[in-house]
């Protein structure tokens, strides 16, 4: 039977052969015609289609036959048999690559829905922590590079599973402050068992405190300072946690996909790469989930809280999903790590190839003896060949020339100096994109996180998705997916030019600034320089005039009525003029009537003024002036959908790319280094680069006890003129190196089908050799 086969295939390379020289000689007498392409094309799919089917029946007929070797084996310890065998192909890799991925991108959602419950918890400024989240990033350019070369030589999903352990290990440490410190003093004294008593009037209570802290106190009770006296070691601990994700993440990364790219047929990977990017998408969606879930339940769910969690003093349990999370990565970082060193059908491929090879080479080799001493001449053609290449074993010395030969490679420098540039230029709307939205539109919080979360999501996804099909559908050349990521590019700079022309006017003319700085000194009197508004925390209010104020203090309001609909109304407002000819008909005044109707009466008002007096100044309403801005919003929403389409299509070609430009062996180091370089110059700098340029367009600036707080208001045209035109310099940059990429990527060979064409060439040309040696003899 093998001596049968090895008949078919040795006839199915003459007839290619000699396919190839009619088609040479065609070309040589006679230009093309349209039908004799058209047949050569059918030809030549109908000789690829054969030698897959025979390909795979080969392949086929060595697994049944060989026995299971060591490195092909899925399992471990008593881990090991059939069942677990069955597991060892394609699909379940990329689904629970994909699964786990998903686990691991929900951390990073988590982390960002629950730390202003932490930061409450263990008063940790919000300067400290931007760089506990750079922890990862710090991890990653430190080791990513190292660790993908040695790793990369070894059992990849071992090493994958030793990663997922550290990232459990980042989870398990980022509950240990709740643990050691409890849920601390405060909370503890809103539970029944600590002595609390149940009081529905104490919550309504709690939340007119903080909701008068923003009235004008004419008495000097203004807001007070809050310091931050927060405990350092808890600071510490949480950033330990995200130094050690980063260890995990980069093993994860670079050799989970250089794995699944090994082991699968070249032209299954963009399809099977998408599907994986896909599956990780969803974690930010489920991680803010689970957030929003976990915060519903009290900090120390055993106990019995008085209070709800629509009051100011509710600490929810955010430790909880850290722990779910960590038992989720744990379970299936093990079976991750079950998987062989290399797949079954993937070695019994690569020995059919090396076999077809073999006899291809000994053919030839017959054919020049007697002419030539090259008669050992190897006829290996693809330079990225396994069977090319002799496995070389790690060391300082050799990991010093890989960081050499892919340092002096144009094609993979342009591609990595690419894709910095771009991360640079995306960085403010991965990060800043629901405060641009609020503050450009006027559009509420919930609702800015839903576009960014799910509409964009959905398109990112379908983008994602459908190029990694069509892909592995067409196969287009390198050249052609290197044009398509420039076009990609271009398109992103003329999208987020478009940004900056997408404003709404009636918003930035809408807000009035008057603050009366005290620590200046300033002996000049204003509408609210007797109200101690220094520390009153930026909460708009809308006066009748259609005019927004910073808080009810700063337009000198200094009273407050909730009606028995609950709607509030602050009156006395001493810089809102009274009866003001621009109220409109959203605004409802305030009356003595309605006084009387809801059996309240006046409250932190002044005494010497009558009812009356009071009730016929400025009034105001909680919440920014409405401000028509929805037009403008829906085209800014349908731009962002458009480039996040256009921009998840270049995500698989642009990863093909990275991993066909550079040698075989060095394909896991390429992905570690190029992490370590994005890590150094985009990850880390980049956020700290835009918010430098965000804090320079803040018009109000919060104030804390010893420094300067955060930012309460923009300027909506400086801050969209300003991100936008920056991030798209960085991106046209970026662009301009995709051309680089281009021109270096002609001759790149992406496909099996590329690599074989590029074989039956090489060969064609040996034997004319031959004969043209043979007739000099």
């Amino acid at each position: 039977m093998e001596k049968d086969r090895d008949v078919d295939v040795d006839v199915d390379v003459d007839a290619d052969l000699e396919g190839a020289k009619l088609l040479d000689n065609g070309k040589s007498t006679e230009a093309p015609t349209a039908n004799s392409t058209t047949t050569k094309t059918k030809k030549k799919k109908k000789q690829r289609s054969e030698q897959d089917r025979l390909m795979t029946e080969e392949i086929n007929q060595l697994l049944a036959e060989s026995p299971l070797e060591k490195n092909v084996t899925c399992g471990f310890w008593i881990f090991k048999g059939k069942f677990y065998q069955l597991f060892a192909n394609q699909t379940a890799y990329v689904l629970l690559y994909g699964i786990v991925g998903c686990i691991f991108s929900m951390t990073y959602a988590y982390f960002n829905g629950t730390i202003t419950t932490i930061e409450k918890r263990f008063r940790i400024p919000s300067k400290n922590t931007g760089i506990i989240s750079v922890g990862n990033d710090i991890s990653q350019t430190m080791v990513s590079a190292v660790l993908a070369y040695y790793a990369g030589k070894g059992h990849r999903p071992r090493w994958i599973g030793f990663g997922l352990l550290t990232i459990v290990l980042f989870c398990m440490l980022t509950t240990t402050p709740h643990f050691l410190y409890g849920p601390g003093d405060d909370a503890l004294a809103l539970t029944s068992e600590f002595g609390a008593l149940p009081d529905e009037n104490a919550t309504i209570e709690a939340i007119e405190e903080q909701r008068s802290k923003t009235l004008c106190r004419l008495n000097g009770r203004g807001a007070e300072c809050e310091g931050n006296d927060g405990n350092f070691a808890p600071q510490l601990i949480l950033f330990v946690a995200q130094f050690i994700s980063g260890i995990g993440g980069s093993l994860y990364y670079t050799l989970g996909v250089s794995y699944m790219d090994d082991n699968t047929k070249k032209s299954k990977t963009p399809a099977l790469l998408s599907l994986s990017y896909f599956l990780r998408m969803l974690g930010p969606a489920i991680g803010y989930a689970l957030a929003s879930f976990c915060l519903r339940l009290y900090i120390a769910p055993q106990l019995h809280p008085v209070i709800n969690n629509k009051d100011p003093r509710w600490l929810g349990a955010w430790w909880l999903g850290w722990i779910i999370m960590g038992g989720l990565l744990a379970f299936s970082g093990v079976f991750l790590s079950m998987f062989p060193k290399e797949l079954p059908r993937a070695a019994a491929r690569r020995k059919v190839e090396e076999n077809r090879r073999r006899r291809e080479n000994q053919k030839l080799s017959l054919q020049i003896k007697e002419n030539s001493e090259k008669a050992q001449l190897s006829i290996d053609l693809d330079p990225n060949s396994k069977s090319s290449q002799v496995e070389v074993k790690a060391s300082f010395k050799d990991m010093l020339k890989t960081f050499k030969r892919l340092i002096t490679n144009k094609t993979y420098m342009c591609n990595t100096l690419s894709s910095v540039f771009y991360l640079v230029g995306y960085t403010p709307y991965w990060i800043f994109t629901p405060k641009y939205i609020e503050v450009q539109y006027r559009q509420s919080a919930a609702t800015s996180s839903m576009v960014t979360g799910t509409v964009a999501l959905a398109f990112s996804a379908v983008g994602v998705l459908l190029s990694g099909f069509i892909i592995s559908r067409y196969k287009p050349k390198a050249r052609y997916m290197a044009a398509w990521n420039v076009i990609v590019g271009f398109l992103t700079v003329a999208g987020i030019l478009a940004y900056a022309f997408i404003g709404c006017p009636g918003n930035e003319s809408s807000v009035i600034v008057n603050i009366h700085d005290n620590s200046l000194n300033d002996s000049s009197v204003t509408c609210n320089s007797a109200c101690g508004c220094d520390y009153v925390r930026y909460s708009p209010v809308c006066g009748e005039n259609n005019m927004t104020y910073i808080s009810a203090c700063h337009a000198g309001c200094k009273g407050q009525h909730v009606n028995s609909e609950g709607k509030k109304i602050f009156y006395d407002c001493s810089c809102i003029p009274g009866e003001s000819e621009n109220s409109t008909a959203q605004f409802r005044r305030l009356t003595s009537y309605d006084m009387i109707d809801d059996n309240i009466t006046l409250v932190e008002s002044s005494n010497s003024f009558s009812e009356l007096e009071l009730l016929s100044s400025g009034q105001a309403m909680p919440g920014a002036c409405p401000v028509n801005c929805w037009t403008q919003f829906v085209a800014f929403l349908a731009v962002m959908c458009c480039l996040k389409f256009v921009g998840a299509t270049g995500r698989a070609s642009n990863f093909l790319v990275s991993v066909r430009c550079v040698p075989e062996k060095d394909k896991t180091a390429a992905m570690g280094f190029g992490m370590m370089v994005c890590s150094s110059f985009a990850f880390i700098p980049s956020p700290i680069f835009f918010g430098w340029i965000l804090d320079r367009m803040c018009l109000v600036w919060g104030k804390t006890c010893t420094n300067k707080g955060n930012c309460w208001l923009y300027d909506p045209q400086s801050m969209r003129y300003a991100l936008n035109f920056t991030a798209a310099v960085f991106i046209a940059i970026g662009a301009i190196f995709d051309t680089g990429v281009w021109y270096y990527v002609k001759d790149l060979k992406i496909f099996d089908e590329d690599v074989k064409e590029v074989e039956m060439q090489i060969v064609k040309h040996e034997e004319e050799v031959t004969n043209e040696k043979n007739t000099e003899i």
